[in-house]
């Protein structure tokens, strides 16, 4: 399988790495800057004999990026967050050129079964009246978005499972080179119940993401994670 990686910064170096320790081809590089990019931009060209497009750039500019490599014609994963006020376009850009396309706020296996825990105990809540519910995430100064995608993804997860929960207190915290942390407290007047899952590094984000690319290939439709966690956890 051949892929293009889109955005060539640190994540870009970790997906290349991973996808060439499981064989994949990368055949495209593109950044407008980044030293070591093949191309600076989305093009026929830049796209030729590619598979998959892996998508990690920034907010402002992931729409576009997806609908330029829609008209082309190519599947993608997309990884950058904080697009999601735009998904009907995106949608439509995938429905209109019958592409595949897979997106997640967080591409991690680890963090997508701790999503599963977090359904899982949500729902239990609801016959233990006595606890509330909040959370704190952790990531780099670099990050952009606060609170993260993977945060704001966790809370609607209670959400939809905890009956007389409306909103979930989220403290974001931005320091150092924090890979990323995320917390949830279960709190009664007599315990605390604490679920967390910590990134060592980000290699979790870039494994999942290419294990996307390998499973969107071929498929045509607009997928969240959760299509693919639901194929994979039975």
């Amino acid at each position: 399988m051949n892929i293009a990686i889109i955005g060539y910064g640190k994540m870009g170096h970790i997906i290349e790495e991973i996808a060439l320790e499981k064989g994949l081809k990368v055949v495209s590089k593109i950044d407008p800057v980044a030293e070591g990019a093949t191309h600076k931009e989305i093009s026929s060209e830049s796209l030729k004999g590619v598979d998959v497009c892996i998508e990690f750039t920034a907010p402002d500019i992931a729409v576009e990026n997806v609908k330029k490599i829609a008209a082309l014609g190519k599947n993608i994963v997309v990884g950058t967050t904080a697009w999601y006020e735009r998904i009907e376009e995106v949608k439509d850009a995938v429905e209109d050129n019958k592409i595949g396309f897979i997106y997640s706020p967080n591409f991690s296996v680890g963090v997508n079964i701790f999503f599963r825990l977090i359904k899982d105990i949500s729902g239990m809540m609801n016959t233990f009246k006595d606890y509330g519910v909040n959370m704190s995430e952790a990531h780099h100064i670099h990050k952009k978005d606060a609170p993260s995608g993977t945060a704001k993804k966790i809370a609607d997860v209670i959400k939809n499972g905890l009956d007389r929960v409306d909103d979930v207190d989220i403290k974001s915290i931005r320091e150092g080179e924090i890979p990323g942390t995320h917390t949830v407290n279960f709190e009664s007047y007599a315990d605390v119940i604490t679920l967390e899952h910590r990134a060592k590094n980000r290699k979790g984000f870039a494994i999942g993401a290419v294990m996307a690319a390998e499973w969107i290939n071929g498929k045509k439709g607009f997928y969240s994670i959760e299509d693919m966690m639901d194929e994979i956890i039975k």
